[in-house]
């Protein structure tokens, strides 16, 4: 959770009074110069406008009729990108670089329309639902009136219902309850690589970027002894921590936060460590997107440079990646095996899987024929 003392405030000028409120946002961005005050009178087109000049609107009208018009202001931006894609590079790397800041400048748009919440995150709009149990998961205690945008609210209140119902894991024959901000393990190929592949021990294991726990909690259900999971998102580790408990292994696993590895002192070694890492190298712009994106490969370096002394004696590394970035032309279509023979590691075996996930059959994707091509893989790596 975020501490709320710790967000800037957002001042503004309302029905001649001066108002003020702390400013609340995920994706880290500056709080608003300009804000003004909006209803159900506003027009799309207006909104849209606005939206694109950076003016935010506090929304005093109806909840459902602000839902309503987002998805306008939403559909304004698609349409201009239908008009763009006409003129859209051949290279796929300029299609995905293009594609990823027209995302950004839409999620900036619909974070223009901005909701008050009242100190104890209650909304005082008509038909607005009870979202202080949600708010409270990311933030912690309200202590003062907000700003948030919409655009997060509805975020927190998905990822509410996802925490309450949970998402069935085949490979585990249970369901696993992830938290905000933390990536949900809903494409289940990397999952079912770890559940098939062969295990060199069952003494120990380390699980790097463990995200819900799924994997960590998968390695104990097939009996190794000790798995320590680690995390550098907090609310990762509180997310995979309480997974664990929840499916009886709390007591053969130990979640902590780290950057990487755990610290040599508890755990010098392991004799099977595996790793998730995020497929992408570019630049994530929030916490969720640290899941997908890794700026220069950073983790995923520093993940292979560290193998060699952390691995136990005949053990192994098994790294999940797939080969959409080389489909992009964002990594060469070597550099991946330079990597590991950098880090002074040989490729035992790869097993591969096709990704099953809806998106691969939508067309209008940008990154659709990229998609349509990728594997994901299963890499098992020896010093």
């Amino acid at each position: 959770m975020s501490p709320i003392v710790e967000k800037p405030t957002v001042r503004w000028e309302e029905a001649g009074s001066q108002r003020s409120a702390l400013w609340l946002s995920e994706s880290r961005v500056t709080p608003p110069a300009r804000v003004i005050a909006g209803d159900d009178s506003l027009k799309a087109d207006l909104a849209y406008r606005y939206a694109c000049e950076g003016t935010a609107v506090v929304w005093r009208g109806d909840f459902e009729n602000a839902k309503q018009l987002s998805s306008a202001v939403s559909r304004r931006f698609d349409h201009g990108r239908a008009r763009r894609r006409a003129e859209r590079p051949a290279a796929p790397s300029d299609t995905f670089h293009r594609h990823r800041m027209e995302a950004a400048q839409r999620a900036r748009a619909l974070g223009m329309i901005l909701i008050e919440l009242e100190p104890d995150y209650s909304v005082p709009l008509r038909r607005a639902p009870d979202i202080r149990a949600a708010v409270t998961e990311v933030y912690g205690p309200g202590r003062a009136p907000a700003l948030v945008p919409l655009r997060d609210l509805l975020g927190m209140i998905g990822a509410r219902e996802w925490r309450r119902r949970g998402i069935f894991v085949e490979a585990l024959g249970a369901r696993v309850f992830p938290h905000y901000g933390v990536f949900a393990p809903i494409r289940s190929e990397y999952v079912e690589l770890v559940a098939s592949a062969r295990l060199p021990s069952t003494e120990s294991a380390f699980d790097i970027g463990t995200g819900t726990g799924v994997l960590a909690a998968l390695l104990a259900r097939r009996g190794i002894a000790r798995v320590i999971a680690t995390d550098i998102e907090p609310r990762a580790v509180a997310c995979a921590e309480e997974n664990l408990a929840r499916l009886g292994f709390g007591g053969r696993t130990t979640v902590l936060r780290a950057d990487l590895f755990p610290p040599e002192e508890l755990a010098p070694r392991a004799s099977l460590i595996v790793c998730n890492p995020p497929w992408l190298p570019a630049k994530a712009t929030t916490s969720l997107e640290r899941a997908v994106y890794d700026q220069k490969s950073r983790m995923l370096r520093g993940f292979l440079r560290a193998l060699p002394r952390r691995l136990a004696p005949g053990g192994e590394a098994w790294l999940l990646m797939s080969d959409l970035a080389e489909h992009l032309g964002l990594r060469g279509p070597t550099a991946l095996r330079d990597v590991f023979e950098e880090a002074g590691l040989r490729v035992k075996a790869k097993t591969d899987a096709r990704p099953t996930h809806p998106r691969i059959e939508d067309r209008d994707d940008p990154l659709h024929e990229a998609r349509k091509a990728e594997t994901i893989s299963l890499w098992r790596l020896v010093p």
